[in-house]
């Protein structure tokens, strides 16, 4: 099929963009307009063009699967089918429905005139992906809807109805069903006109100077690490002035930012998030199972968050629980959490009491029977797990899938509990798990295509990311971050204190260090797992300094104390003395000379302690892909958004430097040599002068 369609009616030329699913401008398609364009103004029979996106949307912009390759530069570019448009001696009207985002905002702006539906989407999001718009956008827009309007929307990058812009020069005309109809009837009218240019129209503003001025640093404050909106501040700010000059200070702004790390994450982590939906070995043809009615066994804190998913969906939850009280009080958390929604008018009470009753509480395993999909959220122990799915598998009808929510476990051994392992999979929420967005998707050795394609499909629609993890312990996330508090506690033993840890990383935009995240968490969790790992991995490093803490009950901020002090009514960690003490004294009984850290050392020693593990998942198959990892950490981890990512991290830093960095580290006084050599794959791609992504 043609990228376009071109068609007459009467006197009037219509060309269709037709690239699925959102007409996005790959260079067929940009070379279709052209053609179309010539041809239209080339037959004396017609008098005027109408461009229009078939499927019911006008265009989304840039073509995302021509990024990075050369088709994304092959003439004709976007700047020059809109330049040809504006030449165009026969008037042509952009007809929208639909999206209109971006380059197909951009591209709308160039044509003469505009008719669109109320309900189009208008946006130029380009600031999401660390760049500012960069055919016209920045100049364009300021002299349609005003300068602060557009201001407004193009350093957000929302997106608005086009009903929002009627009464402004952004659309001569709005549709009403038969957009092409009203089209082809708006054409009437200017047939005989000279056609209108948005680069003739003047930008007002009656403070121009001032506004832009106040703008720039509200926006430059706002922005943290990333340079995208102060740089649409300027792009707009040149639309003050004369078009073609602002058209040239929008291109070399663009062009800044294209090669900036931060607009690189940004991109990588849209690229990613879409990659981390392909199961490279499955069949895209692969049925789903059909998935109506869900059970989740445990009303605390994560059985609760998971319930919330499912109500927000839609989906009827039978929730179970062992006592009528944590019944009771599992509902109410979930109706209190609710209801703080409503308060804040994120919420009506009507979507409040239509969410609960989709609940239904049991104390029975019986009632259970005919969902389609159960997701145990107990206790994190593997005698437990085998209860709970031993009774699954007595009551559960054939074809039910069979999740759970281990962070650790060995999800094979769990499914072995079962008559039928191809139904189990794991789903890993993360707490909050009715905030956070990451889902882990263990399959198991056994674990059914078409189960792993109906979760994945389902995650989707309970508004998560989804990742494929294969077994091991701690499967991606935890199986990493156990080496980094590992690492963290380490340094604890060198001489360093766990603020000045947790100071290092937060000052590159970790959301928290590693002893403010286990405080958060419960220091008791990791505590048990150690222990699991002492009994299983007799020769294991133990961690002395983490277990005393433990052993003073100091679980975190559920206790008030834990590597720091809490005041009541107040999670702002402060450090403490005690536990500084507690640190220096085991140290000396260990007879361990304390040395100074820099925040550097710190900083790569903890972010390389992911990387180097995140290779070896990849050697072992456990991630599909590196963006997979990357997509894990940003979204389950709080890694910072403008580094990618710790695999991302490590391909900026250049994987020679980072294996240098790691034999560095095996050097220093006291150090594992066998925790820093370098993965092969580091090895491999180093020497080859590749990347992980």
């Amino acid at each position: 099929m043609s990228a376009t369609d071109y068609q007459t009616q009467g006197r009037l030329a219509v060309i269709r963009m037709q690239n699925p699913p959102v007409n996005g401008l790959g260079h067929p398609l940009r070379k279709g307009i052209l053609d179309g364009l010539d041809t239209a103004n080339a037959d004396t029979g017609i008098d005027a063009i109408i461009l229009i996106g078939a499927s019911g949307t006008f265009s989304g912009g840039a073509d995302i699967r021509e990024f990075n390759t050369p088709a994304m530069f092959a003439e004709p570019s976007l700047a020059t089918v809109i330049d040809a448009i504006e030449a165009s001696p026969k008037p042509v009207i952009a007809a929208i429905d639909g999206a209109c985002m971006g380059g197909g905002l951009e591209l709308a702006l160039g044509c003469h005139y505009r008719i669109a539906k109320a309900d189009a989407q208008i946006a130029l999001p380009e600031v999401k992906l660390g760049l500012l718009p960069g055919a016209g956008g920045t100049q364009r827009l300021p002299r349609v809807i005003g300068l602060e309007a557009a201001l407004n929307l193009i350093v957000s990058g929302n997106i608005v109805p086009a009903e929002q812009f009627k009464d402004t020069a952004l659309f001569d005309a709005m549709a009403g069903d038969d957009l092409l109809t009203d089209a082809a009837a708006y054409a009437e009218t200017v047939i005989g006109k000279t056609p209108k240019l948005i680069r003739d129209i003047k930008v007002q503003h009656p403070e121009a100077e001032g506004f832009l001025m106040v703008a720039k640093n509200t926006v430059g404050a706002m922005a943290g690490p990333f340079p995208a909106p102060v740089k649409c501040v300027e792009a707009v700010a040149a639309s003050v002035g004369k078009f073609d000059k602002g058209l040239a200070t929008e291109r070399k702004l663009f062009g800044e930012l294209v090669n900036t790390p931060e607009s690189k994450a940004l991109r990588h982590a849209f690229f990613g998030e879409r990659a981390a939906s392909k199961i490279m070995d499955v069949p895209k043809d692969t049925p789903t199972r059909k998935i109506e009615k869900v059970a989740v066994i445990g009303a605390g804190t994560m059985g609760g968050g998971i319930t919330m998913n499912f109500l927000n969906a839609g989906i009827p939850v039978r929730l179970l629980e062992m006592k009528q009280d944590a019944l009771d009080r599992g509902i109410a958390t979930i109706r209190k959490n609710y209801e703080g929604r409503v308060k804040k008018g994120k919420l009506t009470e009507e979507k409040l009491e239509q969410r609960m009753a989709l609940i239904h509480p049991t104390l029975s395993y019986d009632d259970l029977g005919d969902t389609d999909l159960v997701i145990e959220a107990v206790f994190e122990d593997m005698g437990v797990k085998q209860q709970v799915f031993e009774k699954l598998d007595a009551v559960m009808k054939p074809g039910a899938i069979l999740a759970s929510n281990t962070s650790t476990l060995d999800l094979n051994t769990i499914a072995s509990f079962t008559k039928r392992p191809e139904d189990v999979v794991g789903l890993h929420f993360f707490s909050p798990a009715n905030v956070m967005r990451l889902l882990e998707v263990v399959r198991g050795d056994k674990t059914a295509d078409d189960v792993l394609v109906t979760v994945m499909k389902l995650g989707k629609t309970i508004r998560k990311l989804c990742v494929v993890a294969g077994v091991c312990d701690g499967f991606i996330g935890n199986r990493m971050v156990n080496k980094y508090v590992a690492q963290a506690l380490a340094m604890l033993q060198e001489g360093a204190l766990p603020q000045q840890v947790d100071k290092a990383v937060e000052s590159i935009g970790f959301a928290m260090g590693p002893f403010r995240m286990s405080d958060l968490a419960g220091n008791d969790v990791g505590w048990y797992i150690r222990k699991r790992h002492y009994e299983e991995y007799p020769d294991m490093p133990r961690m002395p300094i983490a277990d005393k803490l433990c052993e003073m009950g100091r679980f975190g901020q559920k206790t008030g104390a834990g590597w720091y002090k809490y005041v009541p009514g107040n999670r702002k960690p402060q450090p403490d003395p005690e536990v500084e003490q507690m640190i220096l004294d085991t140290c000396q009984e260990l007879g361990i000379e304390r040395r100074t850290l820099s925040d550097d050392e710190i900083r790569d020693r903890l972010v390389l302690s992911l990387v180097n593990e995140g290779a070896r998942i990849l050697e072992d198959g456990i991630a599909q892909r590196a963006s997979d990892i990357d997509m894990v950490y940003l979204n389950g981890y709080g890694f910072p958004l403008h580094h990618g990512g710790p695999m991302l991290y490590a391909d900026t830093m250049g994987l020679f430097n980072v294996e240098r960095r790691m034999r560095q580290f095996a050097a220093l006084p006291g150090a594992d040599a066998k925790f820093w050599e370098p993965a092969a794959l580091v090895k491999t791609l180093a020497s080859d002068g590749k990347t992980f992504n």
